[in-house]
């Protein structure tokens, strides 16, 4: 497993700003995607979820400008992340890419490349991306404007016709780097409830070049990512940028029957409570005020919640687990486990605390509740912070980041195992993140900003329809959790 401490990383070359360059003159209004589970099945390795999460931490612990995934699932054991079926190029060829709230591109690897994988440990086959067999693809220059509002000015040595390229090494000497391309994107613009038909919308994306070290691994590999985050170059800001849509969106994350919603747009029923965003900061980070278990408040430095550098409460989708200090984890696992003083704990694995029981967990032991700024409050149930790995053996999902690097000690990151069978919203316009609980295999209702007509979005399967649709909405369908592999965007 790779330490955190060697993720520190260096970027020799990043220019992946976009701004406006989303073509959506062709579309209306609603937008959906479907999506796979990445780890289907039970009994999966730990150590490789964990490693994902690792692998995604050491981007997230970055200080450049750029963000960098990281990946989950709500039950390990079940899957490790869910995954999109995409559309690029013309002739359109299909894509499974990682959908991530931790990622600020969209890039699939590309024909030619180095050491990118040719095979994935998840029985998927995948696809190089060669621009040269699309009618419609343009490459993108470093003297054009997201690349020139990314070093605010032009790029040093920059020359007519040089593509605009990055470079990311890692310190244990993994890297990925290419360039950047636009192309079409297969989009299924929604005419009404459950209806679409089949259109086109221009994308800039990255195109994967050169792959070292952990990064070129055939396990778990994807075509690439698609990334939600806030920079301008994501998904969510080249739809915004367009005109067509908010630049909000929901995801609802359902471990109970697998799959779930993601939705662009603004996101009408239900209503949810919302707390703000921490300003400046590269990813969605929150501020926690009190944590509560069992109808108890611990108690906890008082500084344990402050919002700063590598401090503060990250929300991420990308992250399968749930990472704590060890000012907040140890004292919330003294007060779990006080409810079952008999209890037999086992290490599984090397990381991951275990025990048996035959009962009910929901029964056993104590539900969990982070209180947040403008008394917003994330409960979690106890079915929802652990897992099965057997019919009889359990393990939580509580990882004490404190062990896990200097940099990282501070930080609180919920991943997917706690936002699972909740609707959550991002709200980027506005700087706020709300959620509720609620059946993430029912639908919601969004609202399509040019005609102010709502529609009703549910969670379907991949296998119902293969496209990303677009519109005023986007919707992901049958979502899990996104746990990074190791790609970066």
């Amino acid at each position: 497993m790779m330490d955190l401490r060697r993720l520190a990383l260096v970027v020799v070359t990043v220019a992946v700003t976009v701004v406006g360059e989303f073509g959506c003159g062709c579309f209306g209004n609603v937008l959906t995607l479907n999506v796979l589970r990445k780890f289907a099945g039970h009994g999966k390795n730990l150590s490789a979820l964990r490693a994902h999460d690792i692998r995604r931490h050491g981007r997230l612990l970055s200080t450049i400008g750029v963000d960098l995934p990281l990946g989950g699932n709500g039950h390990p054991s079940e899957t490790g992340l869910f995954f999109a079926k995409i559309g690029l190029g013309n002739p359109s060829k299909d894509y499974y890419v990682q959908v991530d709230t931790g990622s600020d591109i969209l890039w699939v690897n590309c024909a030619g490349c180095d050491k990118c994988p040719t095979k994935s440990d998840l029985g998927l086959g995948l696809t190089l991306y060669d621009p040269k067999k699309s009618s419609t693809s343009s490459l993108v220059y470093c003297d054009q404007d997201f690349c020139t509002s990314t070093y605010d000015g032009p790029l040093p040595g920059c020359k007519p016709n040089l593509q605009c390229q990055y470079n990311v090494v890692y310190g244990d000497g993994s890297s990925t780097a290419g360039y950047f391309v636009k192309d079409n994107m297969k989009l299924e613009q929604v005419t009404g409830n459950l209806q679409s038909r089949s259109t086109n919308g221009t994308v800039v994306f990255g195109c994967g070049a050169r792959q070292s070290g952990e990064l070129g691994s055939s396990s778990e590999a994807l075509d690439g990512i698609l990334g939600f985050g806030q920079a301008n170059s994501s998904i969510i800001s080249q739809l915004a940028a367009s005109g067509k849509v908010k630049k909000s969106f929901a995801h609802c994350l359902d471990n109970i029957e697998g799959g779930g919603i993601f939705a662009i747009g603004e996101v009408v029923s239900p209503k949810v409570k919302r707390t703000p965003m921490v300003q400046n900061q590269a990813h969605y980070n929150i501020v926690m005020k009190d944590i509560e278990v069992g109808g108890d408040l611990l108690r906890l430095p008082s500084d344990i919640f402050d919002s700063g550098d590598q401090k503060g409460t990250i929300v991420d989708s990308g992250t399968t687990l749930a990472y704590l200090p060890s000012s907040i984890y140890e004292p919330l696992m003294t007060k779990i486990l006080s409810q079952q003083p008999a209890l037999n704990l086992h290490t599984v694995e090397d990381q991951f605390t275990c025990f048996q029981f035959a009962g009910s967990v929901d029964s056993g032991f104590p539900v969990v509740k982070f209180h947040f700024e403008d008394s917003l409050v994330l409960t979690v149930f106890p079915h929802e912070y652990t897992f099965q790995i057997r019919e009889d053996i359990w393990c939580f999902g509580w990882q004490n980041s404190g062990v896990q690097s200097k940099d990282g000690k501070d930080m609180i990151l919920l991943g997917d195992l706690v936002l699972s069978n909740k609707l959550v919203i991002y709200d980027i316009e506005n700087q706020n993140i709300g959620w509720t609980e609620y059946n993430c295999s029912s639908s919601i209702k969004v609202k399509d900003e040019s005609s102010g007509a709502v529609y009703s979005v549910g969670a379907h399967d991949i296998g119902s329809a293969s496209s990303l649709r677009i519109g005023g909405i986007l919707t992901l369908l049958s979502i899990i959790i996104a746990l990074l592999h190791s790609s970066i965007a």
